[in-house]
């Protein structure tokens, strides 16, 4: 076993990978770079800023492959391919841009020195030239030089040919190679996950793939073919990342985590194929259950698609006897539940342990239920459930059902709220009383309660521009309106009645939810007593930033509920390098109203006390937030006073996913 250390020209590796001298062993991701990363990496080579070693396998056998996101030269090679293991975003995205890659067309603005994606202003600006044509051997310098004076550019003839040479000489940049020999491929495996577990480049579920692959060659391969035949479904969210998912799930009982990808390569061959013939089994019962009882043809509705994975288990397990209609039923009840109580938000390795734990019980269905507490009241949806909840909420995915049930459909289209995904139907919702019939006596968390959506697509809401109710809803039959649970009451359609029509929406709503949870839920849980469907019932936090162009400002949360009335502030800079250094694996802290709280990790959450609730949520969930009140920002002026009262008492866990 060695490691050489050497060096080659940033042509001379593009070459090889044109010629497939490069390539990926199985355990590699996809290409996921967006267009101002390549940008940047062009920049640093420009301006001679190191761009990191690459890291190569010279394998003695021919490992499972797959293929860089390229356009390779030719389909045979000559020699011993070298598998890349860093170093593929790189080289994909370099690859890319020396090439013209339609997802690559990086420009170059000679006077700025700057690169960036190409755009309609770059197009409309002859100052900005495509790097891949500066690149071509057979353009010359002069040519562009002309090109560029005619432009406009005012630099001397000397800067301008000394600015497109070094451009021209991107491809002699020197790229740093470490090349490893006489490693196995489960040692190569490893050496993998440590290299991106280092930095942070990946996250447990690409290094539980990556221990997967070397411990069973081909089975990404499996995981894709199962995925395809579900996309044809529309069940677009069964990826190889679901799938994975549950394949750890089944095989290890628990979710993925920093110590699965190690527990993995104990797995026999048996319990492998016997896990995978699990989850397809657990699927191809499922799937059809959601789809016939609940009306749910597609994946992207979901609240969670790790809810599923204990029932997948359940399911793939099943003895193989026809399930009853009760079986059925209480199976979906345990989901709608789980869904209200927002079980699988934020952190899920421990939960989907106890769940799967569970649904390998002799009586699977009461151990679940009992994960949810569910025998001790029967959930039971109020008006007061739905106050402030909005469209990050669990209870909008039951109003898409209720919808869906009642047969609503899209107004003077009539198409249904929830089209199959053949043709690419969006689900889309929109208010119902527009925010430009109504006025300032009203804030954000009124106007997007969910109370006042509707699930109607674009063209609808088009139509319906910025009419107030009191005009449009005279377009529309009584029995329309009556399947999106709207009141016919013609005195609440005007925006002084607005919070009238809020209250009465809420009501038919919880009405009919409370109808679907009865539907399903067990007889033998009729006799318990009514109680809140969530302990989150009536609790809101609601976040408002306050912004400008040369301020990142701050943010407001504003919590209310049963004896709860807090708001607090914190800087919006902070708050965003705190959940920064999070994503790296990094604990630290934010000051919120004069109290410094930690910023933790739990599993694959971030955790941060705001007032009366630990907050929590994936760093995706939480990066999602933070554009959404980016998009809706006021301006630092409309903050109010400042608050530095900290929360005394305990707090409730509280879904990043259900604040305004």
């Amino acid at each position: 076993m060695q490691v050489e250390r050497t060096e080659r020209s940033v042509r001379e590796i593009l070459d090889q990978v044109s010629r497939r001298e490069i390539m990926l062993p199985e355990l590699q991701r996809d290409y996921v770079w967006k267009p101002t990363q390549v940008a940047k990496l062009v920049d640093s080579l420009y301006r001679g800023y190191p761009s990191g070693a690459l890291l190569f396998w010279e394998a003695q056998e021919a490992p499972v492959t797959r293929e860089l996101a390229i356009t390779p030269t030719s389909s045979r090679y000559f020699r011993a391919p070298l598998y890349l293991l860093d170093g593929q975003q790189r080289l994909t995205s370099l690859h890319r841009v020396f090439t013209g890659h339609p997802q690559a067309q990086i420009v170059f603005h000679l006077e700025q020195e700057r690169f960036q994606n190409q755009s309609a202003a770059t197009r409309a600006d002859p100052k900005w030239i495509a790097v891949a044509e500066i690149l071509r051997p057979e353009v010359g310098l002069l040519s562009l030089a002309s090109r560029l004076r005619k432009a406009g550019v005012t630099l001397d003839d000397i800067e301008i040919e000394r600015r497109l040479l070094r451009v021209k000489q991107l491809g002699e940049r020197p790229f740093h190679m470490e090349v490893l020999s006489g490693f196995s491929y489960d040692e190569i495996a490893e050496i993998f996950v440590r290299v991106n577990s280092g930095g942070r480049h990946l996250g447990t579920l690409d290094l539980a793939m990556a221990t997967l692959s070397a411990r069973w060659p081909g089975v990404l391969e499996k995981l894709q073919k199962e995925a395809d035949h579900w996309r044809r479904k529309g069940y677009v969210d069964i990826d190889p990342n679901f799938l994975s998912r549950a394949l750890a799930g089944v095989v290890l009982g628990r979710g993925l985590s920093a110590w699965s990808h190690g527990q993995l390569v104990k797995a026999t061959d048996e319990e492998l194929q016997g896990g995978w013939e699990t989850v397809q089994r657990g699927l191809r019962r499922l799937i059809p259950l959601l789809a016939s009882d609940l009306g749910v043809n597609r994946s992207d509705v979901l609240p969670s698609m790790a809810a599923l994975i204990p029932l997948v288990v359940l399911l793939g397990e099943w003895p193989d006897k026809r399930m009853s209609k009760g079986t059925g039923n209480a199976i979906l009840y345990w989901l709608l539940v789980a869904t209200i109580r927002a079980r699988y938000s934020g952190s899920t390795d421990t939960r989907l342990s106890q769940d799967i734990r569970a649904a390998r019980q002799p009586d699977p269905i009461k151990a679940l239920y009992k994960n949810l507490d569910v025998f001790q009241s029967r959930p039971q949806i109020t008006p007061q459930s739905l106050a402030g909840r909005t469209r990050e909420s669990p209870y909008f995915f039951l109003s898409l059902l209720v919808a869906q049930r009642a047969g609503g459909t899209d107004w003077w289209h009539g198409i249904r709220v929830m089209p199959g995904f053949e043709g690419q139907h969006k689900i889309e919702h929109h208010h119902i009383h527009p925010v430009a019939s109504l006025d300032e006596r009203f804030d954000k968390a009124e106007i997007n309660d969910l109370a006042n959506l509707a699930f109607i697509s674009a063209r609808a809401n088009k139509k319906i521009s910025d009419r107030s109710p009191a005009d449009y809803f005279t377009e529309l039959t009584e029995a329309e309106l009556r399947a999106h649970f709207i009141p016919t009451d013609e005195g609440l359609r005007t925006a002084d009645a607005f919070p009238g029509f809020l209250a009465a929406r809420r009501q038919l709503l919880a009405d009919a939810m409370t109808e679907l949870l009865d539907s399903f839920r067990p007889e033998w849980l009729d006799r318990l007593p009514e109680a809140p469907a969530s302990t989150m019932d009536g609790q809101t936090l609601t976040l408002t930033l306050h912004s400008s162009a040369w301020d990142a400002g701050q943010m407001v949360f504003t919590a209310t509920g049963a004896g709860i009335s807090w708001r607090g502030v914190a800087s919006m800079a902070e708050l965003e390098r705190a959940v920064a250094d999070a994503v790296a694996g990094i604990d630290g802290d934010v000051e919120i109203s004069g109290e410094s709280v930690p910023v933790q990790v739990v599993e694959d959450a971030i955790e941060i006390p705001i007032g009366p609730y630990l907050v929590t949520g994936t760093a995706e969930e939480w990066l999602q937030v933070f554009e959404r009140e980016r998009s809706s920002a006021r301006p630092p002026s409309m903050s109010g006073p400042q608050l530095d009262k900290p929360w005394i008492g305990e707090r409730a866990r509280y879904p990043i996913t259900s604040t305004d």
